[in-house]
């Protein structure tokens, strides 16, 4: 098992280390001192960066084709997700623990827009993104939350804010959609799961 430091890499020899920007700074800029060859990527805010890390990423491992293949994936997905969509541009607030909510720059932003949807978090004043307040949420009325957890069972404090009395009323099982976090945790070809599922969840809170 690797510890990520730099130690560990420099015994290894990789031919390329890929690196978030997010990854330690001391330890990227040793490894490339010691010559290796670091490919350094920004966290991806939109689906055209995800799309372009996919494109970079094969050319780096000599596979073009297959980012390619998963670009389109990509590609299809979003137009089932379109599709779904059609002409309801429902308003969705995702809404994560503590009352965090995503804004425009961020995949599920991203994610919301391009499919046709409206994100609320706009109408909370809130275009960046932040924390909201029980209140906030209930006066900007979204059609529907989008939540990353189903259930009724909180594993902490933070969890529980989802699970306040008045979100159950308004916002029950058939009022928010489910994405699991672990598809849109990070820019990857992940994120045509991540349409899939809302294609189906769009499907079934619109019965």
């Amino acid at each position: 098992m690797l510890s990520g430091g730099a130690e560990d890499l420099l015994v290894l020899k990789p031919d390329v280390v890929v690196a978030s920007l997010f990854d330690k700074r001391s330890t990227r800029e040793l490894l490339k001192e010691q010559g290796l060859h670091v490919v350094e990527f920004a966290v991806p805010r939109n689906l055209g960066e995800v799309k372009d890390q996919i494109r970079e990423m094969g050319e780096i491992a000599g596979h073009s084709e297959r980012a390619s293949a998963q670009i389109a994936r990509l590609d299809a997905a979003m137009a089932r997700a379109r599709t779904a969509v059609a002409d309801s541009h429902y308003r969705v607030l995702q809404v994560s623990r503590r009352g965090w909510v995503s804004g425009r720059d961020s995949l599920i932003g991203s994610l919301l827009t391009s499919t046709g949807l409206f994100n609320a978090t706009t109408d909370l004043g809130l275009g960046e993104g932040g924390f909201a307040t029980l209140e906030d949420i209930l006066r900007a009325k979204p059609d529907f939350l989008l939540v990353s957890r189903p259930g009724d069972i909180a594993r902490d404090n933070g969890e529980a804010f989802l699970l306040h009395p008045a979100l159950e009323r308004f916002y029950p099982p058939n009022k928010r959609m489910v994405i699991p976090e672990r598809l849109t945790g990070c820019g990857s070809a992940m994120l045509a799961d991540a349409l899939d599922v809302l294609t189906a969840e769009l499907r079934r809170v619109s019965r």
